[in-house]
């Protein structure tokens, strides 16, 4: 194996927090790496040195002579004044300089953006995350550091930047808490645990299963170690006058063990152990209800009953009118025509981006949560004060009384759905609530909402998250057009293609009807195909047969936790392949059956 990157004894502290010490691995050439942690733990930092934006405290990091890296930060940043196309065009490359432009143009289309004039400051976060994606691909470099590639995104671009990234070879090293594209894109996942790193050879569904085994072996082993200390103490309390020189190395032993010992195993996660208010049998009923802004229309003429319980995904693209619908139903804007009815008992809980900037900065976490309630009901019988309920969500009390502008993204995020929580809502609207979360945290947070005696609304692109939580989905098509799809994400993204695929099919047929039309050619009973043309109908059969085998045991292979990282990704890559191969396959056996009759 080729090596790109060598880490060597990193170590890296913030004022008396320790993030990680003498951190060492390597990246080799065709590594797909996922980076997970804890939000708080290292991860972005560690992305940071990488790319050489920060310094190590010790340790080095060496890469191999004339490796190109490109560095996606989390929070993206232009050259003041710097347009869109000029903040996505490519360093110079040589003899290709000349369609720089033309690529560029090209590429910022594929993501969503034609606007290549408009000042890059302008953009929305999401933009911004598009222009940045668009010029450190067009870069071609021969290593890759993405800081969170996913957020602020949709998720029809997600799946694109997925693709890309199972097709290329490039070598890749990233943080992302979206699981789906962890499992489908990295062949090898690194954890950050207590200041240490562990390496997985394989995908996340491989690194979960692994990790939970490694959870188990360091209980046993602390269990052991625990079991041993005791014996030692009792010699240390025994034999004083052996505290010699001939008994240092037992003294020494002593204190090893007692440091093994103190190892705290407990998994830090949030409790939401808030139960939601009671809420009637009338939800919300929209009627007639009719929006746009000139020529853009969000929703034309949409009538819905809303059930109890009931718990809605939305999905669509960036523009077509998610957010517009929430704050409809929230009455923070009025439709044009028709209306809402609200059930009496309906208690809104709110988690929006927006929300985020609700804080005031110079006051303490603690005091914040004080001016909402000084006390908080988690259910009839338990109440717990503000510093209590905090805990619940990692707050020590030390932190609590730090100033909310000290804060991280992800102990922001933590704060503000305490807040919404807090309030007992029984109707909880989530607008991207995966963003800058753990994936430790997001799974707590699913958990809890799989259980929530509510409704829910999310507007989400993780798709892993739609599919634990939501029963069926608002699809918003564009142009007022909502898709009412009963079942979840993954379910509706087969579907969707499967139809796609169809309608190339009908169009085919369509315009090869309208051709032997034009022909006018006289009408034949039946058209015999020639020998090689039944020999091809019979190859085509077994082939799609043989693709579609291939396909599925490639399949389990993969979900049997492959463990060669190059393996996984050439799986990744002849999937795609197969997929191409039986539509191509299926388009000309149905072209031959037609020429039959």
């Amino acid at each position: 194996m080729v090596s790109y990157l060598q880490v060597e004894n990193l170590t890296k502290s913030f004022g008396d927090r320790l993030l990680f010490a003498d951190v060492t691995f390597g990246v080799y050439e065709g590594d797909k790496i996922g980076l997970v942690a804890r939000n708080g733990a290292g991860k972005s930092t560690l992305l940071s040195i990488l790319a050489g934006h920060e310094e190590p405290d010790s340790g080095s990091v060496v890469y191999r002579n004339g490796i190109r890296v490109g560095y996606l930060e989390q929070t993206p940043s232009f050259a003041d004044g710097a347009t869109v196309l000029e903040a996505a065009l490519p360093s110079p490359t040589g003899h290709d300089d000349w369609n720089r432009e033309d690529l560029t143009k090209s590429m910022l289309g594929t993501l969503g953006i034609h606007n290549f004039d408009a000042p890059a400051s302008t953009l929305s976060g999401g933009q911004q995350k598009r222009v940045a994606i668009a010029k450190v691909l067009l870069e071609e470099p021969d290593m890759l550091l993405l800081d969170e590639p996913t957020n602020h995104l949709d998720i029809a671009v997600i799946e694109w930047l997925e693709d890309y990234l199972t097709r290329k070879r490039t070598t890749l090293l990233m943080v992302t808490h979206d699981r789906y594209f962890l499992d489908r894109v990295c062949s090898k996942i690194i954890e950050i645990d207590r200041e240490e790193i562990f390496t997985y050879e394989g995908n996340f569904s491989y690194y979960l299963r692994k990790h939970d085994e490694r959870m188990e072996n360091l209980e046993a082993e602390t269990a052991k170690v625990k079991n041993l200390l005791r014996t030692e103490l009792e010699w240390m309390r025994r034999q004083p006058q052996a505290r010699g020189s001939k008994a240092k190395y037992r003294i020494d032993n002593f204190h090893e063990l007692e440091k093994k010992s103190k190892v705290d195993l407990r998994e830090r996660n949030v409790q939401l152990g808030v139960k939601s208010a009671y809420i009637g049998s009338k939800i919300f009923e929209a009627h007639s209800v009719s929006k746009a802004f000139g020529d853009i229309r969000i929703l034309n003429d949409w009538s819905y009953v809303f059930a109890r319980y009931e718990r809605v995904g939305i999905i669509g693209d960036n523009g077509a009118g998610k957010s517009t619908f929430i704050k409809l139903l929230l009455g923070e804007l009025q439709p044009d025509s028709g209306h809402f009815d609200i059930g009496e008992t309906v208690r809104w809980g709110y988690y929006s981006q927006e929300g985020m900037t609700g804080f005031d900065e110079k006051k303490k976490v603690i005091d914040a949560v004080r001016e909402i309630a000084e006390e908080v009901q988690l259910d009839e019988k338990t109440r717990l004060s503000a510093s209590q309920f905090l805990s619940h969500f990692l707050f020590t009390p030390a932190q609590q009384q730090k100033y909310i502008y000290k804060l991280s993204g992800g102990e922001r995020r933590r704060l503000y759905l305490a807040t919404v929580l807090m309030r007992r809502p029984n109707f909880l609207i989530l607008d991207e609530p995966t963003n800058d979360l753990d994936i430790m945290t997001l799974t707590v947070l699913e958990d809890y909402l799989a259980n929530f005696k509510g409704c829910l609304i999310v507007v989400s692109h993780d798709r892993f998250f739609l599919d634990r939580i939501t029963d069926h989905l608002f699809v918003f098509k564009g142009n007022g057009v909502v898709r009412d799809f009963p079942g979840d994400y993954t379910t509706y993204r087969e579907t969707a293609r499967r139809e796609e695929r169809e309608a190339r099919e009908s169009e085919a047929l369509a315009m090869a009807a309208k051709t032997d039309t034009k022909k006018e050619k006289p009408r034949q009973e039946k058209v015999k195909l020639t020998f090689k043309e039944k020999r091809e109908m019979e190859t085509l059969e077994k082939d799609i047969e043989r693709y579609a085998e291939e396909k599925r045991e490639l399949e389990e292979k993969l979900q049997s936790g492959l463990s060669d990282h190059n393996a996984i990704a050439e799986a990744g890559s002849r999937m795609m392949e197969l997929d191409n191969l039986i539509d191509e396959a299926e388009m000309r056996l149905l072209e031959l059956m037609e020429k039959e009759g």
